[in-house]
């Protein structure tokens, strides 16, 4: 085969059969030539593009995967803690419920009423648990308004304890207890124990609709019970009262504190003695004015009478 080109702007393609066989001509204008020249130019780059695109579209989309899954990884990361943290707040929750609980108990023990919120007009009696409403996953504003909540009913608790402390406080002051080592001791010359065993059966106060105060509490049991000293001291006063209380001791224990047992069946020391605290200075019995056995007890502090109830 051979080529050449002619006057009249064409190239003409000879074809010389290798058998001697007749040989042909194929005469293609320049113009023609140049077309498929820039055509076949023109489809390699398209194809060299096709290929960079289809390259760098792979190449966009692991990358574009990679960043979903990584996004996906952070989420579930960010989720895992969120709850972390929720169930956290739960559980602070419940300790603040148990502290609550058992700040109710110990003023409930000693008699001391809790400061007034509102909620005990509307508490239950305990023995209810229903609960309901629609589950919805723990989120960043749920989760720090749970916080919120934890944070405030904390300053509620604390200053409540602290009330109670300086009540506490101020009862022991009052009952002459003192610390002594880390430990609180009760002063033994000030009455903090029960004179006897038994039932109050009249309170200090007023009784019988008004028309009788009464300076003292009556405790009531069987004939012969043992009458013991509520704090150390000195016998004053130990036989007959003509004024009601009967066979009566009366114990000075110092510090202006006086205390009284009235009623008594037989008394066993005598004016001046020394006495411990239980230490038995009388048997319970029915002298004086009285209906039945019981032991008639007063607390006179600087010569008043006060509620034995604060140092029992």
């Amino acid at each position: 085969m051979e080529s050449k080109t002619d006057a009249n702007n064409s190239y003409t393609i000879k074809i010389i059969p290798g058998d001697g066989g007749k040989v042909k001509s194929l005469r293609l204008p320049l113009s023609l030539l140049k077309y498929a020249a820039g055509s076949l130019v023109a489809l390699g780059l398209l194809f060299v593009g096709a290929l960079s695109f289809a390259v760098y579209a792979s190449f966009t989309a692991k990358s574009g995967s990679a960043e979903i899954s990584d996004l996906r990884s952070v989420n579930s990361i960010q989720q895992e803690q969120l709850l972390q943290l929720a169930k956290k707040a739960n559980s602070l929750q419940d300790e603040m419920d148990q502290l609550t609980a058992l700040e109710e108990d110990l003023r409930r023990q000693s008699g001391m009423a809790a400061p007034a919120t509102g909620a005990e007009n509307n508490a239950g009696d305990g023995t209810h648990d229903g609960q309901g409403g629609p589950y919805v996953e723990p989120e960043v504003a749920n989760v720090r308004a749970a916080l919120t909540q934890v944070e405030r009913g904390l300053a509620v608790r604390r200053e409540s304890l602290k009330s109670l402390q300086q009540e506490i406080r101020a009862r022991q002051e009052a009952m002459g207890t003192v610390v002594a080592g880390g430990f609180t001791v009760q002063s033994i010359t000030i009455p903090s124990i029960w004179p006897c065993k038994g039932d109050v059966s009249s309170p200090y106060g007023l009784r019988w609709g008004g028309s009788d105060f009464h300076p003292g509490i009556d405790i009531a049991n069987d004939m012969g019970t043992p009458i013991v000293a509520t704090a150390d001291g000195v016998v004053e006063v130990a036989g007959w009262n003509s004024g009601g209380y009967g066979n009566m001791v009366d114990i000075d224990h110092g510090n202006g504190i006086m205390t009284r047992y009235g009623h008594a069946s037989q008394v066993v020391v005598t004016a001046g003695q020394p006495v411990k605290r239980g230490q038995i200075i009388a048997y319970m019995g029915s002298t004086g004015f009285s209906t039945g056995p019981h032991c008639h007890y007063e607390v006179h502090v600087n010569g008043q009478v006060v509620n034995p109830a604060s140092y029992l």
